[in-house]
């Protein structure tokens, strides 16, 4: 089973309220969240440590679990919820940027595919920069 989650964190300290951010008529969130859903994934839900971005989820229908409001990062959060979920060492879990809204859903599938073979045990996706202009975009979009 593959299960994506998406840790998304009201308090950050850089632009509070960063996943409930609209982009014409949607949550930042809500677009990640569609754009998962059109990959292969078994399950998906976000964790999160915030009434409102939980009670954000639910009302478009979203998966979501609670976690703690004491992780210092995404991946402390998704940890919480895989031990919430008693997911087995078989499970495979995507670990999805909340801040991706135009995320591709077949880089997903691709990452995904990575675990097709038995001894694959993680993996991530990389785009090789080409130009500096390319650079500059993704530091810009990383600092908000």
């Amino acid at each position: 089973m593959i299960t994506g989650i998406i840790p998304a964190r009201y308090a950050s300290t850089r632009f509070p309220g960063k996943p409930l951010v609209d982009i014409h008529g949607k949550s930042m969130l809500q677009r990640v969240y569609e754009q998962c859903l059109k990959s292969k994934l078994d399950r998906l839900l976000v964790a999160t440590e915030d009434e409102r971005i939980a009670s954000h989820v639910k009302e478009f229908n979203g998966e979501v679990i609670l976690t703690a409001s004491s992780h210092k990062s995404g991946t402390d959060r998704i940890a919480e919820a895989v031990y919430k979920l008693n997911i087995q060492d078989d499970g495979i879990v995507v670990n999805i940027q909340g801040d991706e809204p135009f995320i591709n859903p077949e880089d997903i599938n691709l990452l995904t595919a990575c675990f097709e073979k038995q001894k694959t045990q993680i993996a991530t996706l990389v785009k090789k920069i080409d130009s500096i202009e390319t650079l500059k975009i993704l530091i810009i979009l990383k600092w908000f």
